[in-house]
């Protein structure tokens, strides 16, 4: 008998919705911005102290994050949402949803006579809340997303709360790919190493252990597998990942240049003698400069590799300084005889140790031509 079930539902329903009719009209006596003090007495974590103290720290990075992309007028918007982001985790209507979080706090935002941008920005700081989720829909939702996401990666890194195997009770590895998406996808010219500076700069010294490092690692490590789940090769992957590039929003078409150079004929050839390059330099005792007496140049084969670097490089490098990695590549794709011939004809280890510098010098330079998109080496079988 529909009518039954129906009937059924009603009853369970109805109070329910009633009980969120009362919660939205009692919440809405009070304005988010009352609500702050009371976050000074929510424990967040009996390491990191409380959400009050937590919403300070976001606000201290959500400014530097905001002042970096958009100036004042953005770090003022995103320290007024961060300030405000978690105060809906007060209200009765999230205390009996928790699920409405954030959500709740957008409309609250509106009741309060916040503009929308603000209103946005509470709404959306959760997102990315998980793997193919939208993400947040202006800039200073985007700023507070960020600020959030890195002082939860910050602050449990830094305590030593990091995910093991299966169990990653705080969500780091979903913050972390929160970050990459949020930098990538939003195209931000911010630089990683500086987002997580600004992070632990916002905690007391004595609060958090070095964990810089560690949690790079851990950035790099998400970004590796997000890749390769995007189709990339695990090649492709590794020789841009390896080289730990800190402006994420460039990785795409670094990846997109690899795969263009990998497609050349000289490709092969070049990546394997840029490993061999690579394992000569590693080899030579001290640090190798990247300088060449062109005088001293003594066989035919080294004074025609240093011709053509001289006639390849510095195009490569503007190509690569105005972002163009694929052309950068295919200029120097040029160089495959010359390498070639080098290898075939010079003996680079030779008795003279100022002829052997010389040659090393040679090599450094070449090595750091043809690695400044990629570690080409990763592409060699």
């Amino acid at each position: 008998d529909a009518s039954a079930v129906i009937g059924g539902n009603e009853r369970v329903v109805r109070p329910r919705l009633a009980d969120a009719k009362f919660f939205f009209d009692q919440d809405r006596k009070k304005t988010l911005a009352s609500r702050v003090e009371g976050l000074g007495k929510v424990v967040y974590h009996n390491k990191l102290g409380t959400q009050g103290e937590r919403t300070e720290r976001v606000r201290a990075i959500a400014r530097a994050i905001g002042q970096q992309l958009g100036g004042d007028v953005l770090a003022k918007s995103a320290d007024t949402a961060a300030q405000l982001a978690k105060t809906d985790l007060l209200t009765d209507m999230v205390g009996e949803f928790p699920e409405l979080q954030g959500i709740m706090g957008g409309y609250y935002a509106r009741h309060d006579g916040l503009t929308e941008d603000i209103a946005f920005a509470i709404e959306d700081h959760y997102k990315p809340r998980f793997a193919g989720d939208e993400l947040p829909r202006n800039m200073a939702g985007v700023v507070v997303a960020l600020a959030d996401k890195l002082e939860t990666l910050v602050g449990m890194f830094g305590i030593g709360n990091l995910p093991t195997g299966d169990k990653d009770p705080f969500a780091l590895r979903r913050h972390a790919l929160g970050v990459i998406r949020l930098l990538i996808e939003r195209d931000l010219p911010l630089r990683l190493d500086t987002l997580v500076n600004d992070a632990f700069a916002a905690f007391p010294r004595s609060m958090l252990g070095d964990a810089h490092t560690d949690l790079l690692s851990f950035f790099f490590d998400r970004l590796s597998g997000q890749l390769r789940e995007q189709g990339y090769t695990s090649n492709e992957v590794e020789a841009v990942v390896s080289m730990r590039p800190v402006v994420l929003n460039a990785v795409p078409r670094q990846l997109q240049a690899v795969r263009a150079f990998a497609a050349l004929p000289e490709a092969p050839a070049l990546a394997a003698a840029n490993k061999r390059i690579g394992n000569i330099l590693k080899k030579s005792e001290g640090n190798v400069a990247a300088t060449v007496n062109e005088s001293a140049l003594v066989e035919q084969a080294e004074k025609d590799l240093f011709a053509a670097m001289q006639a390849t490089v510095p195009a490569a490098n503007a190509q690569f300084d105005a972002g163009d990695y694929t052309a950068s590549l295919q200029s120097l794709a040029a160089l495959r005889a010359p390498v070639d011939a080098f290898f075939d004809g010079v003996m680079v280890n030779a008795d003279d140790p100022a002829l052997k510098a010389n040659r090393l010098g040679l090599l450094r330079e070449l090595h750091d031509a043809m690695n400044r998109v990629a570690d080409l080496s990763r592409l060699a079988t």
